[in-house]
């Protein structure tokens, strides 16, 4: 028997938090352990309840969803949480703070329910969810802002050719065998490559890779993914 996704809903919207919480307790695959109203109980609640993911709400009073994820990511004993991250609009320029934090992907409220089901599953798994076209205008806007302000991260520098490659293709939006598609590899060794390339790069998950991919340059600011 599969064990349910245990998920963590937070959202200041008692009525959003309630629908939410319909949907996905109507999947067989995933069931609703807590819901909460501000970024501080999302994290508490996270670590009671022992949540596979949360649902967090980009702002919400007390304490934000990018401050509740970076405290989730910071904290080893919820380093397995994973952050969908949920914004009224794909513009925002907050979710790339977001993804800084340690957030796997992000979604518009407005998104259709079978979608939303589909991006919990997405994530839980490890993988991330990023629309590409959004994320990269929302990444090469703020890194055109004169005052972006975004930490240094560790660049591609000391990645081989081909995992430069790799790389590219995920900033893309590329999954992994889409990378072994257009690389003439194997979806096992695309799936090491990008393994070794977090590694390398101390990067949480594919999400972060994007942030890189951007920052360093490897993919040029003003181009949509």
């Amino acid at each position: 028997m599969t064990v349910p996704i245990r998920v963590l809903l937070a959202d200041d919207q008692t009525l959003v938090r309630a629908a939410f919480a319909m949907l996905v307790d109507s999947a067989p695959d995933m069931e609703v352990v807590g819901q909460a109203g501000t970024g501080r109980a999302a994290v508490e609640l996270a670590r009671s309840e022992r949540a596979d993911l949360v649902v967090m709400d980009i702002r919400m009073p007390d304490l934000d969803g990018i401050e509740a994820t970076r405290l989730l990511a910071a904290d080893d004993d919820l380093a397995g949480v994973k952050v969908l991250m949920l914004t009224t609009y794909d513009t925002d320029e907050h979710v790339v703070d977001a993804l800084r934090a340690g957030a796997s992907g992000f979604l518009v409220k407005d998104t259709r329910p079978a979608e939303l089901l589909d991006a919990i599953r997405t994530v839980a798994a490890g993988d991330s969810l990023l629309s590409p076209g959004p994320t990269a205008r929302l990444i090469a806007r703020v890194l055109r802002a004169p005052d972006a302000g975004l930490p240094a991260t560790g660049g591609p520098e000391g990645l081989s050719e081909r995992e430069r490659q790799v790389l590219r293709l995920v900033a893309r939006g590329l999954n992994n065998q889409e990378i072994a598609d257009t690389l003439g590899l194997s979806p096992l060794t695309a799936k090491t490559h990008v393994s070794r390339i977090m590694g390398k790069l101390a990067s949480r998950d594919r999400a972060q890779l994007v942030i890189i991919a951007y920052e360093s340059g490897l993919v040029a600011p003003g181009s949509v993914v």
